[in-house]
């Protein structure tokens, strides 16, 4: 791979991506919205800031001609909001994406999508690649990104290969969503843990993400979707505890049953639904569904098909951290 185009290059992956491809020798053009964005890819180590949105589909075809593969990282990442917005960057968002990939003659096109894109059924526990997509998904950041996942594999044709690649929580040094997220939620005593906290969950360092999806360019099937993970679960409890504290903070020991979760989850979705409320929900029922239970990954595929090995351990992730 000599040259990458990549979407949400100011972001979290984004940028992360951009500083391994460049590691790797490759010449990295990546899509930016605003200025502050376009100084964000700058600085990761982009050679291009390229001004446009997802809609510019004639601008991103230009910026893309001559690239190997185009990762497409950008997305409306939120547990509520307007149905327009993340239908208009997820799913058309992700559908303009491909059509100026495939106008431009880009062989390989990646998407980062996640395992929220399961979230709806039954716990995600000890879940593969064949795990089926919920009827009815737990949330629209689950619904929206399962439908762009599907569109992304519904592209892929000879000379136009395209990839899903699923990293559950992702979190390292300079986390700009998760972390950040829970962290506010202590401070203002909304955190709770739900039925002790104690239970394992699959996690990603933001570094083996980035392994994932370079291996996904570079040897992935076109059509297929590969989980990556940092290797064996963790203790839900433990490992966030251990990352507040990089922080000085305490998250306490609150908890409540997970049913008691999931009914106010519900009812609390339901009224603001109703009255209209804008504002996000005290507890949406997407962070009960990827949060707040057994969360499990089965990432043998990646290994066995890409030679994805994880090399960031947990251990050496919460160093960094530290």
């Amino acid at each position: 791979m000599n040259k990458a185009f990549v979407t949400g290059g100011s972001g979290f992956v984004g940028r992360n991506l951009i500083a391994a491809l460049k590691q790797r020798g490759v010449s990295v053009a990546a899509l930016a919205r605003s200025e502050s964005a376009a100084q964000a890819v700058l600085a990761a180590g982009a050679n291009e800031a390229v001004p446009a949105g997802l809609n510019d589909t004639a601008v991103l075809a230009d910026a893309m001609r001559g690239c190997d593969a185009v990762f497409h990282a950008a997305a409306y990442v939120n547990l509520w909001g307007p149905a327009r917005e993340f239908h208009e960057a997820n799913v058309q968002g992700t559908q303009n994406v491909l059509d100026a990939a495939r106008k431009a003659g880009v062989p390989r096109f990646v998407h980062v999508s996640t395992e929220a894109v399961l979230a709806g059924g039954p716990p995600i526990v000890d879940a593969d690649e064949s795990w089926p997509y919920p009827r009815k998904p737990a949330g629209l950041y689950p619904l929206t990104k399962g439908l762009a996942e599907q569109r992304v594999l519904a592209a892929s044709a000879p000379g136009f290969d395209a990839i899903a690649v699923r990293p559950p929580f992702i979190w390292g040094k300079g986390d700009t969503s998760v972390l950040p997220q829970i962290a506010a939620a202590v401070k203002s005593g909304q955190w709770v843990w739900f039925s002790g906290g104690h239970y394992p969950h699959a996690t990603t360092h933001v570094d083996n993400v980035c392994e994932g999806l370079i291996l996904a360019a570079e040897k992935g099937r076109g059509g297929e979707v590969y989980f990556v993970t940092d290797g064996a679960p963790v203790d839900f409890r433990d490992f966030v505890t251990a990352q507040l504290a990089c922080l000085g903070i305490d998250p306490g020991t609150r908890t409540i049953p997970l049913w008691l979760g999931a009914l106010f989850a519900d009812i609390g979705e339901g009224l603001w639904t109703a009255l209209g409320i804008k504002s996000q929900p005290p507890l949406p029922r997407t962070a009960i569904h990827v949060m707040a239970q057994k969360l499990t990954i089965n990432d043998a595929k990646a290994r066995r098909e890409l030679g994805y090995q994880g090399r960031m351990s947990v251990e050496a992730g919460l160093a960094e951290l530290r």
